[in-house]
């Protein structure tokens, strides 16, 4: 998996056994692992990617057990799902605010940082008729090494 710049921090550790507490989710082993490999790469890996990875450390654990925890991240603010075309969820362990653009042809994932996308307004209509939580975009198309 590639590796994030801004590594697992002790913070952000910190920050992570905190909210498990918080919400009384016990802190095992494996969730730890999963966490830790989540956050240390910027690939927004899917549940199979993080299955393959974790399983070397902790070859009895199941498929399930990582989806469930994956999702219970997702749920506590720990990780986002990122949208997308294919059958399988994509996770992203930097819940700061950002962007994606994914290659249609290699399905890679990449973060935008672009200013402008972060003013995104919604409508008065739409805000009249939903509760808009979020507002992000989402780009697809072909990255430099499939737009050939």
């Amino acid at each position: 998996m590639q590796q994030r710049d801004n590594r697992l921090t002790a913070l952000k550790l910190e920050q992570f056994k905190e909210t498990c507490k918080s919400h009384q989710i016990k802190l095992t082993p494996q969730r730890l692992l999963i966490y830790e490999e989540l956050m240390t790469t910027d690939e927004h890996p899917s549940t199979d990617m993080l299955y393959q990875r974790v399983r070397t450390i902790f070859p009895t654990i199941s498929f399930d057990t990582v989806n469930r925890t994956l999702l219970t991240f997702h749920e506590l603010g720990l990780a986002e799902i990122v949208g997308g075309t294919g059958n399988s969820k994509r996770f992203d362990g930097d819940t700061t605010k950002h962007h994606h653009f994914q290659c249609l042809k290699c399905k890679k994932i990449f973060d935008v940082n672009y200013e402008p996308y972060n003013q995104l307004e919604v409508s008065q209509e739409l805000e009249e008729r939903f509760q808009v939580l979020r507002a992000n975009v989402y780009l697809e198309g072909y990255c430099d090494q499939c737009k050939e």
